[in-house]
């Protein structure tokens, strides 16, 4: 088990290093002048060149780069051009609230995906399998930022159940996790069914029944956890698509989180902001992955061997 954890893990370096070329070569070449807007549109040239060696945006691509990813390597990401407040402090700041809501939409998914794929399978065409199929089909319709404006409308301007917008308290978390989770739900359950469907057909399966064991013991014992393998892939894939899928919602929610940083930054072209907020995502997003691999040996002893 340890050489396959550490196969994995040393697999995720170079993942990591493509990754750091990616996000570093999106903003480098992206419109936009940094330094005109830390300086103003009537700069004069002395000045601009002043701030492009202050912040050395004035060296060759690959000069930069070599920079930015062992400043990466050293856990620094820069200084903000506008804040002047270095990267990680900011990231540190709004990261908790985006996991929080990342974290209870994972739950949500989870919870509400794996029990009525499992049911609508054992079910299969009776009025539970196709209810919960068709609601699946409104749910992988409905846009997730679309879920979270009316969300939004009933349960906190109607109802006045939830704040309106982030009041700091656990409370601004409920409604953009729900929309991320009923959203991601929709594509599980039906993962869910799908994966339960083919093991359920096994021999293996007809052999339990055979012996006499209880149906939720063939079901929940020898079935679901030879089940398990896709939906695993699928929760490492989906993790990613939640962190990700709350960039809109911290927006409509006003939720001061990673997201919001993001947008802001992007949108006041602080460029060592928005590259350090993406470093950590998607370092988040393969993390997830290497993650699942590992749930896979736990799950199945044999791919540990493969």
């Amino acid at each position: 088990m340890l050489k396959y954890i550490a196969k994995r893990i040393i697999l995720m370096i170079p993942v990591l290093i493509l990754m750091t070329l990616i996000v570093f070569a999106i903003f480098y070449f992206a419109p936009g002048d940094p330094v005109s807007r830390i300086a103003g549109p009537n700069v004069t040239q002395e000045v601009y060149e002043s701030i492009q060696r202050k912040y050395g945006l004035d060296q060759p691509f690959i000069v930069q780069y070599h920079r930015f990813i062992r400043s990466v390597a050293e856990g620094d990401l820069g200084i903000s051009i506008l804040q002047h407040r270095p990267v990680i402090e900011m990231i540190k700041e709004r990261l908790p609230v985006t996991l929080q809501i990342g974290l209870l939409g994972f739950v949500i998914t989870f919870v509400i995906a794996v029990p009525a794929g499992v049911i609508a399978a054992v079910k299969k065409n009776t009025a539970f399998d196709y209810l919960c199929m068709s609601g699946t089909l409104l749910g992988i319709a409905i846009p997730t930022f679309w879920l979270g404006m009316l969300l939004l409308y009933v349960f906190a301007y109607k109802l006045r159940w939830f704040p309106i917008s982030g009041d700091g308290s656990l409370r601004q978390l409920i409604l953009p996790g729900f929309a991320i989770g009923l959203t991601n739900a929709a594509i599980t359950a039906r993962m869910v069914r799908s994966s339960m469907l083919d093991v359920l057909k096994q021999d293996y399966v007809r052999t339990a029944r055979s012996k006499g064991l209880y149906e939720k013991a063939v079901v929940y014992r020898h079935a679901l956890k030879n089940a398990l393998i896709p939906i695993i892939t699928l929760m490492g894939l989906r993790l990613g698509w939640i962190l990700g899928g709350s960039v809109a919602l911290e927006i409509i929610f006003s939720i001061p989180g990673l997201g919001r940083l993001m947008v802001d930054s992007i949108l006041s072209r602080d460029f060592p902001v928005v590259q350090g907020a993406m470093m950590v995502l998607t370092s988040s997003i393969i993390l997830a992955n290497v993650l699942a691999d590992i749930l896979y040996a736990v799950v199945d002893p044999r791919i540990k061997y493969g």
